[in-house]
């Protein structure tokens, strides 16, 4: 089989049978702020803003980038954390990971057993969270999981409605706050949500839109619903992304409107910084673009 069309079909598998990431819809990629990183064709990139990709000397399955780190999930289930691009000394976090989300703060890791365990950034030490969790996301100050059964649960920041239930008070425990989710992702005092039924809900700060046009302008404090007919969503700090069932990327937020806009068809996985957007195609081409830009093709070394 044709090499470019096996990456392609795996993409697309995995899109389609994983839990999101809090930074992309997809192990293949990773955004935040103006770091970048993917793994095409079996190999692993990473880049800043517009600079060309730069493959590093470490095969993954899943990638991941903080606010100051990079992270790679090996194919032995070993969770690395590289401070400061410093891709030749790795840290060990934590071994027998099937996943993890990463953020400013640092990264939830779900295990083989699908217990979730936290490790805060410039440490190696993992606290035990929960069980039975099928996702997670890092936010800029709340951070989230989602169990098996599908239900929500958040811990941390509040004051913008991180939390979807109009509180805008932090608890010292997680709270559930919505059921029947997929998964979920977020960034900046802003969450997006799956629903198993395909529903994107979306709440928290929202000046710029990204989470649709309810408390445009402010924050909205309660969940509410975007966009229908989704599989997939990442968001950025000030614009959000969904892929439909019919494989269209639609985008909301800065420079997009707060309704949904088709931006780029076929697309298998997709990831959101601050200002730029990364996506894998049906092909397995990598595109990139800045917010309201027209998407680009990254050719590879």
């Amino acid at each position: 089989m044709n090499k470019t069309i096996l990456v392609a079909l795996m993409a697309l598998f995995i899109g389609l049978t994983t839990p999101a990431w809090s930074d992309s819809s997809s192990p293949l990629l990773a955004a935040y702020y103006d770091r970048q990183m993917a793994i095409i064709g079996g190999d692993t990139y990473a880049w800043h803003g517009d600079e060309t990709p730069k493959r590093i000397p470490y095969k993954a399955k899943q990638v991941g980038v903080g606010d100051d780190s990079n992270y790679v999930l090996t194919d032995d289930g070993t969770l690395l954390r590289f401070d400061n691009d410093k891709f030749d000394k790795p840290r060990t976090l934590k071994k027998d990971i099937l996943r993890f989300a990463a953020g400013d703060t640092g990264a939830l890791a779900i295990d083989r057993s699908n217990a979730l365990w936290w490790i805060a950034s410039g440490t190696r030490t993992a606290k035990k969270i929960a069980d039975d969790v099928k996702a997670a996301a890092v936010g800029d100050g709340a951070n989230y999981y989602v169990t098996r059964s599908g239900d929500l649960y958040v811990k941390g920041k509040a004051h913008r409605g991180q939390y979807g239930d109009g509180r805008l008070d932090r608890t010292d425990n997680f709270v559930r706050t919505a059921t029947d989710v997929s998964y979920i992702t977020a960034h900046t005092g802003h969450a997006i949500l799956l629903k198993t039924n395909g529903n994107v809900l979306g709440t928290g700060g929202n000046i710029y839109g990204p989470v649709g046009k309810h408390g445009l302008g402010d924050k909205a404090v309660r969940w509410s619903k975007i966009v229908g007919s989704a599989k997939a969503v990442a968001t950025g700090s000030s614009h959000t992304v969904a892929i439909l069932k019919d494989d269209r990327l639609v985008a909301w937020g800065s420079e997009y409107g707060t309704d949904p806009k088709p931006i780029l068809e076929n697309v298998s996985a997709v990831a959101a910084s601050s200002n730029t957007t990364i996506a894998l195609r049906t092909d397995g081409s990598l595109w990139q673009w800045d917010r309201g830009a027209k998407p680009r093709r990254i050719r590879l070394r």
